[in-house]
């Protein structure tokens, strides 16, 4: 029978960020102070110290358990009533069981009648589909509804009556009586796949909230709910939860003839229906879920290796062929297994599709793809995020096309633009000089090269903006007020947004308003409303005309204001490429391409076909395909829960970290107050994050650089240590401690959507274990070994971009990186020279210019590129850099430069140019 939960008043209701976590340490730890109470003697001296933790339990889940179905109120209540009359043992046993329910995030019903958590002698794990009881997955409807309790009652048991054994899953339901109920529902649950609406609902819960999670539902709801009409807040509700949670589906259960609001609502809910329509609901429920469930190419791939059959074409190894009977390959389907091997094949027959001309279980894979990212468009890519920048670069750009280029992005935009034959204006990032690394590039910087261009009378050659949303080591843009603003100076201005580390933010609310797709939807959707059009024509009203090279000072209107673009004018041209391998489910060199282009099929449809066509093999891996559309299908229906958990997780390091004095001694997290500078923040907060989910979500409105709250820099400068030799000597070889990223003095720390609890307690344990260490070194050296070290001794001065050199530079602080870069085709153009002999050179007077790309490895950007003036600075840097792997620079020979004849030869050719 389907339950239904109520709400009662009852003490504040957690936090989303920590509500999974406590819920599940509350009922763990009550069944752990339960079998304390059942052993114990009646009169023991622990019972009463027991008695009372297990009071402030039952406390504690009494305020978060309404927001589940399972095991949900009811069964809440059920254990609540045993330790009433001190049936301790009988209460134990049935936490014993809820507790086995939370292996997993989604629960599971047993056909055979026990709902939602395993029969007492059922062993751990038989609740999974891999088990030998018929079991199916467990998810939960949130319904909104504040009618007779009996009458919710009896609809809520009429849809439990539709259900079929060769149901997929089942579902439970949620009720809330209020608006408030449901959003918070929303936020705490992460295992709501759908939300029903009726028309009998308060606006305020009778509840007590936590401050932050009230706060949040009262900044997320202001301007609506201000008609009285019922109709106009439940479209009201509608859009809120769209906001939150795109990927839940939202219908409506109409009180009143349907044809007489169907006007109103078109297109705004899943499905209507009446309250006779339970049995259409109840397979809408069933049906959405499925289709989010579905993974095309899988299910194609799967059903491709089961069927028998013969290879007498390519690959060898396609069904096990070559390595099965060999005695020298058959560890290869030793450790990977058959099903790898038998899904290996060059065909695109028999549903598997092409991936170069997509017209079945790939096509529909892009389209779920598209649809869970937001996006127009979504394409698949096997050869990771590289190419998927290639892509999109040779798709937009033409050669002479000038491009804005953040120069700390990574190495493959440069080299896209190299084969693209743009002309390259190379943006900087601010320096963050005390903890070695870039930050990323300030608006205004943008604006002020966009006003420079169109001063030089250049604007109509510049087609692109390309920046990495979030940066390597989490900072992260506001893609809406820098496209807006950009817009307002050049309306067909495309942009393309390297989100290779930010996959995962669609699936979260408060992160999902940073991402490119997102902000592109929501400005579509406003500057096709009339406020907007008002807003932009009374700022053009006052600012005056653009700047010329007489009146140069009229772009300081432009650059003081925050531009609001003319929605007439305007063409949203918005990319984003994502590496769904880093931080979503996929096998490495996953990628997606996402496009949400207003001119995609007039304007690049085809250029973007035959730039797909020149970087994808014609063999691309299957495996990794199938990979993605899981990866797909598991963000859409529990990527909320998983992006929560990894923000919990991160600041549990940071809570561990604080309460340590010892680690305090050593080691710091760096914090938005270290990463960001105050002029590019409205909060004050050092980590919003901490201050509850109101405060992160108004930061993240209003700061121009955020933080991201799972990537966390730890800084190591009073180790004494450098970050290269911290990494590999004391994290990855001394204890088996991944990490990717480094600086002189900090490593970075990322916890991902497969981060688990226990790997946090392992480095929090490793990390102690390294403080203690060098507390022995301490004391057997007599010497202050890591805290006489000052971060200054760390600091390198961070070098920017130089400036390119006048055989390369093409105006308006571009330059044509493709002329400089087959230069050195011709022999002998270049020639290698060591650090020590530019330096005396330059000191000389000589100019000497890169030939190639020098690259220290991570993070991927260049320092140098073909074109670029070398300067003493630069080499400063290089000189003090531990970086391990550096590409373009010779261990042996050094800098690979341009001869001074080769440079002679061009300035013939330039200065008739």
């Amino acid at each position: 029978m389907s339950k239904r939960l109520t709400f009662g008043e009852n003490q504040a209701v957690a936090t989303p960020e920590s509500a999974w976590r406590k819920r599940k340490d509350a009922w763990e730890h009550l069944g752990y102070v339960l079998s304390e109470i059942s052993s114990e003697h009646q009169d023991g001296p622990g019972r009463k110290e027991h008695e009372l933790e297990a009071g402030r339990l039952l406390g504690l889940l009494a305020s978060i358990e309404p927001y589940w179905a399972n095991p949900g109120l009811d069964y809440f209540n059920e254990v609540s009533g045993l330790m009433s009359s001190g049936h301790y043992a009988d209460a134990m046993r049935l936490v014993y069981q809820a507790n086995q329910s939370f292996r997993t995030i989604t629960q599971y019903v047993d056909l055979e009648g026990h709902e939602g958590i395993q029969a007492e002698t059922d062993e751990p794990g038989t609740s999974t589909p891999g088990g030998t009881k018929p079991y199916v997955p467990m998810v939960e409807i949130l319904l909104l509804d504040n009618g007779p309790a009996d009458e919710i009652a009896r609809f809520t048991e009429e849809l439990a009556a539709q259900r079929q054994r060769t149901d997929p899953f089942h579902y439970n339901f949620i009720v809330a009586p209020s608006v408030e109920d449901a959003l918070a529902a929303v936020l705490i649950n992460p295992s709501i796949q759908g939300v029903v609406l009726t028309a009998r609902f308060e606006l305020a819960t009778r509840r007590r909230l936590s401050s932050t999670l009230h706060k949040f539902i009262v900044n997320r709801t202001a301007g609506y709910f201000e008609s009285t009409r019922q109709i106009q807040r439940l479209l009201d509700l509608e859009e809120i939860l769209d906001k939150l949670h795109p990927q839940i589906p939202v219908y409506l259960m109409a009180g009143v003839a349907l044809e007489s609001i169907a006007h109103e609502i078109t297109g705004r809910f899943r499905r209507i229906f009446s309250r006779n329509d339970g049995m259409d609901l109840h397979l809408s429920i069933i049906a959405e879920v499925i289709e989010r469930y579905h993974t095309p190419f899988f299910n194609a791939l799967q059903k491709h290796a089961k069927r028998p059959g013969g290879v007498f074409h390519a690959m060898p190894i396609s069904r096990a062929g070559s390595v099965q009977n060999s005695p020298w390959a058959r560890d290869l389907v030793d450790f990977y297994g058959k099903n790898l091997l038998l899904a290996e094949t060059s065909a695109t027959s028999g549903g598997l599709d092409s991936l170069l001309d997509p017209q079945s279980s790939i096509k529909k894979a892009h389209e779920l793809a598209a649809r869970a990212f937001g996006s127009h468009r979504t394409y698949f890519v096997t050869n990771g995020t590289s190419t998927a920048n290639k892509i999109v670069h040779q798709s937009i750009l033409a050669p002479g096309d000038i491009v804005l280029v953040d120069r700390n992005c990574h190495k493959s935009h440069h080299y896209s633009l190299v084969l693209a034959g743009a002309h390259v204006s190379y943006l900087e990032a601010y320096p963050l000089n005390e903890h070695s690394m870039y930050g990323a590039v300030p608006l205004r910087d943008i604006k002020a090269r966009l006003l420079q261009l169109r001063r030089e009378g250049l604007l109509h050659k510049v087609k692109m903006v390309t920046l990495t949303n979030c940066t390597f080591d989490g900072i992260i843009y506001d893609p809406r007020r820098v496209m807006e603003e950009c817009l307002a100076i050049k309306p067909d201005l495309v942009f393309l947004w390297d989100e290779a580390w930010f996959a995962f933010a669609s699936f979260h609310p408060v992160y999902r308003q940073r991402t490119a797709m997102s902000v592109a939807k929501v400005l579509e959707e406003e500057m096709e409303t009339q406020e907007y059009q008002q807003r932009h024509a009374r700022q053009a009203k006052d600012l005056p005309a653009p700047g010329t090279s007489d009146r140069p000072e009229n772009d300081d209107a432009w650059l003081n204001t925050r531009l609001i673009p003319d929605p007439e004018r305007v063409r949203l041209r918005v990319y984003s490429t994502q590496s769904t391998h880093k931080t979503l489910t996929s096998l490495r060199q996953g990628s997606m391409i996402h496009v949400f282009d207003q001119d995609f099929a007039m304007r690049n449809l085809n250029a973007f076909r035959e730039a797909y066509m020149t970087h994808t093999s014609t063999s691309p891996n299957y495996q990794i395909l199938a990979s993605l559309d899981i990866g797909r299908r598991q963000a859409e229906l529990e990527g909320y829960a998983l992006v929560q958990r990894q923000v919990d997780l991160a600041q549990s390091i940071c809570r561990a970290m604080g309460r340590n004095t010892l680690l305090g001694k050593y080691f710091r997290i760096l914090d938005s107050k270290d990463l960001i500078p105050a002029e590019y923040r409205c909060s004050t907060s050092a980590m919003p994050v901490r201050d509850g989910l109101a405060a992160w979500d108004e930061a993240w409105q209003n700061d121009e650089f955020v933080v991201d709250p799972s990537r966390l820099t730890l800084d190591i400068s009073r180790t004494g240590v450098d970050g290269d030799t911290f990494k590999h000597q004391y994290l990855m070889d001394g204890h088996s401690i991944q990490v990717n990223k480094t600086s002189r003095t900090s490593v970075l720390l990322m916890t991902n959507i497969g981060t688990t609890r226990s790997a946090v307690a392992h480095l929090i344990e490793v990390l102690v274990k390294i403080a203690e260490e060098l507390e022995r070194k301490k004391r057997l050296d007599g010497r202050v070994l890591a805290m006489g070290k000052t971060a200054d001794q760390h600091q390198i001065c961070l070098p920017d971009f130089s400036f390119f050199a006048p055989e390369f530079d093409t105006g308006g602080g571009s330059g044509d990186l493709r002329k400089a870069y087959y230069l050195t085709y011709q022999d002998p153009a270049t020639h290698f020279l060591s650090s020590a002999q530019i330096r005396a050179r330059i000191i000389a007077g000589e100019q000497i210019v890169s030939a190639v790309f020098v690259t220290p490895y991570p993070p991927g950007f260049p320092v140098l590129v073909p074109g670029q003036v070398v300067t003493l600075n630069i080499l400063d840097y290089m000189d003090r850099l531990d970086t391990r792997e550096i590409h373009g620079y010779h261990q042996d020979l050094g800098y690979q430069v341009f001869t001074h004849e080769s440079l002679e030869e061009l300035k013939p050719a330039s200065s008739t140019a």
